[in-house]
């Protein structure tokens, strides 16, 4: 499975439209992702969305989940060949909370318009979101055991059954599962990017906690026992979390670790909280000093339980 920093063909996204949940809001969210489009534009194709059916709009979740396969080859003066396979997994709705039979059509239709290429490999009887597992681009994955062993996903399968899976499929030497950290108002049981985010240079990004996140300072303890399959330790820098936001007496899941990353440029969730917004891009910098840094105004985008990185899917 490749790391997110490499070159990428486009970025998609899956638009708000009123049959959605973001019915309430929809002017208020759409000029939201009218941001994030007018963002990856400058930098690399667009892929929208708009007329295909679609239950909702978490790309992350719903869309392909890009692999690498090398080949032989042709001659020892030549590269090996490498091949994009486009692995389409099942999204149903974090567990069955939401439906998403709808979702779960859309990446068959942009392969068969030609829209995406590569191999299609059929994955749908297997529950497996993006947003759930993290590359390095070398052979280890992140995941946690709260989201991929919640109810309603891939039972009867142990968590030794799913990891070989895992391995087999996304080329993985190892597979990283975090025990610890979760952040109040999640739907997705702990996805990873609301965590923990693997940048270059064995770096991890991740979340800091407060006194309603006590298990945010455990998964940090299992980041600094954590070693590279090198056996060195991990850089770590640590994520301010936002202070706390409410919707109708609800605390929303506000994170800076749902970043995404495009060609040249790291795209950051901000919360309007100039203070830790602004530390946040700062610490995301020196884990990618070479792009630019750019922030995107999330509150809309939190209202719906996610944040940047759940609204996007990058292709190679």
């Amino acid at each position: 499975m490749l790391a997110e920093w490499e070159p990428q063909s486009a970025v998609q996204l899956t638009w708000p439209h009123k049959d959605t949940d973001w019915a309430p809001i929809l002017p208020e969210i759409t000029a939201v992702y009218e941001e994030m489009a007018r963002e990856i534009k400058k930098r690399e194709p667009l892929i929208v969305v708009d007329s295909i059916p679609h239950n909702d709009t978490w790309a992350r979740d719903h869309g392909f989940i890009t692999v690498e396969e090398q080949g032989d080859s042709l001659t020892t003066h030549h590269s090996p060949i490498t091949t994009k396979v486009l692995l389409d997994f099942c999204f149903n709705g974090w567990g069955e909370k939401f439906e998403a039979t709808l979702d779960n059509q859309i990446n068959k239709h942009l392969y068969e318009q030609g829209i995406v290429k590569g191999i299609y490999e059929d994955h749908l009887d297997f529950v497996l979101e993006g947003g759930s597992i993290e590359s390095d681009g070398k052979g280890t994955i992140f995941t946690t055991a709260c989201c991929l062993m919640a109810p309603h996903r891939n039972q009867p399968l142990t968590q030794q059954e799913i990891e070989k899976r895992l391995k087999e499929w996304l080329g993985a030497e190892r597979i990283v599962w975090l025990n610890h950290g979760s952040l109040i108002g999640d739907d997705t049981d702990g996805h990873i990017d609301t965590l923990v985010r693997i940048c270059p240079n064995d770096t991890l990004l991740y979340t800091g906690g407060d006194e309603a996140h006590p298990d945010l300072a455990e998964m940090e303890k299992e980041l600094q026992a954590l070693r590279t399959l090198e056996g060195k330790p991990y850089r770590l820098l640590k994520l301010p979390l936002p202070r706390p936001i409410y919707d109708d007496g609800d605390r929303l899941p506000a994170t800076y670790a749902n970043y995404l990353i495009v060609n040249g440029a790291v795209l950051v969730p901000t919360y309007k909280q100039p203070d830790l917004d602004a530390e946040a891009m700062r610490i995301i910098g020196e884990a990618f000093p070479d792009r630019e840094i750019v922030g995107i105004d999330c509150c809309a985008v939190i209202k719906q339980h996610g944040s940047l990185h759940c609204c996007t899917m990058q292709y190679y």
